[in-house]
């Protein structure tokens, strides 16, 4: 079957959308729109009504059913074809409540005359945002429903094309117009309120105020972003002076930073932020910033409709993504946009985005006088710090209660971070008790769905069963911040209720999501929430009477979904299996790691997520933990259990799943032996020694292509046994090619008859072995 790229390639678009196009025009030119290509298509979009967009958009979907290749694209689901989807689509976009700002990016692709995978990328987006998935709901998806983020980019470069789809399917739907926001995020800032008016009133006084009229002297009447960025410093700058005066300022001093052309130091790829607020009030012009810095990212658009466009919003998201990854302690972030004269604050965390009513900075400037100071005068914690993460001489410490007392765990260094905005977010440092430092620990923090088992529990119970090679328990926790446990939905956003949002929908990808959870939990007890026993000593729980924490929420009318703040200690430390000083170190790690993967499972666990990230290495002689582990079972389930999970998530990281997985079987023992041949095959690959990464353009867009076509693309390379030698030959490092003949050992045992295995086979695991332990033979003369 040809893949879905060939397809678009063999059977090109033309001029088949240029009636389309046309009818556009002649719509911009009754209503005196200036349409392209004398005018930005999105601005001329923003101009239009939604029975305008309506209209344009049946126009479009009738001209896309019309081309004779959707009846040759899969399905986004599984129907028959691409047709169908845009059938159904064609149905939600003639009903009342269909969210139009889901189309935008598409008509402006289409417009603005793309390539034709783009556009029929941006088709693909909106079919799958916008049509429900087919009922009955598979077993595969209850597990774990499939859902990307941008932290499962193993050595990509973060092409902004690739991030921006990520990113859009990480965030989900954003709810805008929540009326509560700057009273729940601004309203507990000590003196704001005063502060506010005392600034606000200066404004207007003297013989040349700098607000008068119902409007801010000099705002740039064009919105021109140069222009608005030079107001928007000043501005910022004098409210700020004047602030400093207020009996209740902080001793903490911070300044805009407006540099939209130079990039920010310490993103992956080059990112250019147009303004934002930062802890250094050294602020120039010609100096260069680290988005560690960064304390409230903002984005600027000239036109007014920019407010309602997605693209907005996603450049912000750009930018908070980078703001979380560089700053590991942060639990949500705050930034804002200002399109022409129309301000929004939004809010970032686990789950995605939520904003506030918009608001004109000049017909309400105690607003926007209010808005700026928050963002200078707010504490750490009112900015989205942890504040169980301490700073204390010159270092960092965490307590935990365990066993009846406090301990002090001290921070020594970050180990992995996942950069991401909404997901399971997971950061690990490695740690040392304060009183022991002689003893590594590693702490880890995630926020897990509510309706996920926790994973300090299973670690708990996988190490009191003896299980080898997997990282051991120590202690686990929900973290506790106000004196309540942190979640996303009381805690962070502080119960604001976005089905008041003003363009929530009730059939929003959220509420299909919460319909996904309501059917895994029927028939389930809904028990109240209770404290976690931090004691290793006491009994797990059985599955069925294990709590969770936010089950009362469950339990109600209004569900929605919710993350909490997990922290788990584990006893193990060592470094990603990439990292082993040797071919024949790598060899046996990954044969101590496929022995603990077996241990875990006869202990009634299955890990699901075996990737290069997951599977480590300890080469230290003075380390006690294990020469070789499996970590994270954020993802594992009991073998013997009565149901899904029912949370949100992924049964792998994409470019080490199964081809099986990908195809949405139910997950088995037999598909994580396969993840560990894509890892090393992956490793062969992309690292030219020791953690010597490299980028290899075509095995990196496994990270982003369709499941369906991942899935196509790896039984390809290994269903051949000529394709697959010629494709070591190509791609496998100078370092690592002599491991091509076990490699392909592995392939043959793993794909029998250069298949997709069709039976489960417990003597994998040993075969597998044996064959890692020959290899390793031809090597035993490296140190």
């Amino acid at each position: 079957m040809a893949l879905q790229s060939e397809i678009i390639e063999g059977n090109p678009i033309g001029n088949g959308l240029d009636f389309f196009r046309a009818s556009f025009n002649s719509m911009c030119q009754k209503k005196d729109i200036p349409c392209p290509p004398d005018a930005c298509s999105l601005d001329a979009l923003g101009k239009l009504s939604d029975d305008d967009l309506q209209n344009l958009t049946l126009d479009l979907l009738a001209a896309l059913q019309g081309l004779h290749v959707s009846r040759l694209l899969p399905s986004s689901s599984r129907g028959k074809n691409l047709l169908g989807d845009l059938v159904r689509l064609i149905s939600a976009v003639n009903s009342n409540d269909f969210d139009f700002d889901r189309i935008r990016p598409l008509l402006t692709t289409v417009l603005d005359r793309k390539p034709d995978n783009e556009i029929w990328d941006q088709v693909y987006d909106v079919v799958t945002e916008s049509t429900p998935p087919p009922r009955p709901i598979a077993s595969s998806v209850l597990q774990t429903p499939p859902r990307r983020n941008t932290s499962s980019l193993p050595n990509s470069s973060e092409y902004r094309k690739h991030v921006n789809n990520l990113l859009k399917e990480e965030l989900g739907p954003m709810y805008t117009g929540l009326s509560d926001f700057h009273e729940r995020f601004f309203g507990r800032v000590a003196g704001l309120k005063a502060a506010s008016e005392a600034v606000f009133a200066q404004c207007q006084q003297g013989s040349y105020p700098l607000y008068a009229e119902g409007a801010w002297r000099e705002w740039p009447a064009n919105a021109n972003q140069d222009l608005v960025l030079g107001w928007f410093a000043n501005v910022s700058d004098k409210l700020a002076d004047w602030a400093a005066r207020e009996p209740a300022a902080p001793t903490y001093r911070r300044r805009p930073l407006t540099q939209p052309n130079k990039p920010i130091d310490g993103s992956k790829a080059p990112r250019k932020m147009d303004v934002g607020f930062m802890r250094d009030p050294e602020v120039n012009t010609g100096s260069r910033h680290r988005w560690s810095q960064i304390l409230v990212p903002g984005e600027l658009k000239s036109n007014p409709a920019a407010d309602k466009s997605g693209e907005t919003k996603y450049d912000l998201g750009r930018y908070v993504r980078e703001v979380f990854a560089a700053q590991e302690s942060r639990r949500f972030v705050l930034g804002f946009t200002l399109c022409g004269a129309f301000m929004r604050v939004w809010e970032f965390d686990r789950l995605g985005g939520i904003a506030s009513l918009k608001f004109n900075i000049n017909e309400d400037g105690l607003q926007f006088v209010s808005t700026i100071l928050g963002f200078l005068w707010m504490n750490e914690e009112e900015l989205g710090f942890d504040p169980t993460i301490i700073a204390e001489d010159g270092r960092q410490v965490v307590k935990i209660e365990r066993n009846g007392q406090t301990d002090r765990l001290v921070i020594d260094g970050r180990m992995r971070r996942d950069p991401c905005i909404a997901g399971r977010a997971t950061i690990c440092w490695k740690a040392h008790l304060e009183k022991n430092p002689q003893t590594p620990l590693v702490i880890k923090d995630s926020w897990q769905y509510t309706e996920r088992a926790e994973e300090g529990e299973m670690l708990r119970e996988a190490t009191d069963k003896g299980v080898v090679n997997v990282a051991r328990y120590y202690h686990h926790e929900t973290v506790q911040v106000v004196g309540t446990d942190d979640d996303v939905q009381k805690n962070v956003r502080k119960g604001l209720d976005v089905t008041t949002a003003e363009n929530y929908k009730p059939g929003s990808l959220m509420s299909r999501s919460i319909s996904v959870i309501n059917a895994s939990w029927k028939g389930r007890n809904s028990m109240a929430s209770r404290k976690r026993s931090p004691s290793p000593t006491d009994a797990p729980l059985p599955p069925s009477k294990r709590s969770c924490s936010g089950s009362s929420t469950r339990a109600s009318s209004n569900l929605l979904p919710n993350r909490v703040h997990r922290r788990v200690v584990l006893c193990d430390y060592g470094e990603p299996i990439y990292k082993a000083s040797s071919r024949s170190a790598l060899l046996a790690a990954l044969e101590g790691c496929i022995e603990g993967h077996e241990s875990l499972l006869k202990a009634g666990f299955l890990h699901r997520d075996v990737s290069i990230n997951n599977l480590m290495i300890n080469e230290d002689n003075s380390n006690p933990s294990w020469p070789s582990f499996l970590i994270d079972l954020d993802l594992a389930i009991k073998v013997q259990r009565d149901g899904a999970s029912g949370a949100m998530g992924k049964t792998g990281t994409r470019a080490f799943m199964a081809i099986g997985a990908l195809l949405g079987e139910q997950h088995s023992f037999m598909h994580d032996l396969e993840s560990f041949f894509w890892v090393l095959f992956w490793i062969c690959i992309h690292y030219d020694g020791p953690g010597n990464e490299r980028e290899v353009t075509q095995f990196d867009n496994w990270n982003y292509v369709d499941m369906k076509e991942l899935a196509k693309l790896k039984l390809g390379t290994v269903s051949n046994e000529v394709i697959f030698q010629d494709t070591t030959r190509e791609f496998f490092t100078e370092y690592y090619s002599p491991f091509t003949p076990w490699v392909n050992m592995l392939r043959r045992v793993v794909f029998p008859n250069n298949g997709k295995w069709e039976r489960e086979n417990m003597a994998l695991y040993s075969q597998m072995r044996e064959i890692l332990q020959e290899a390793r033979r031809a090597f035993h003369t490296e140190p």
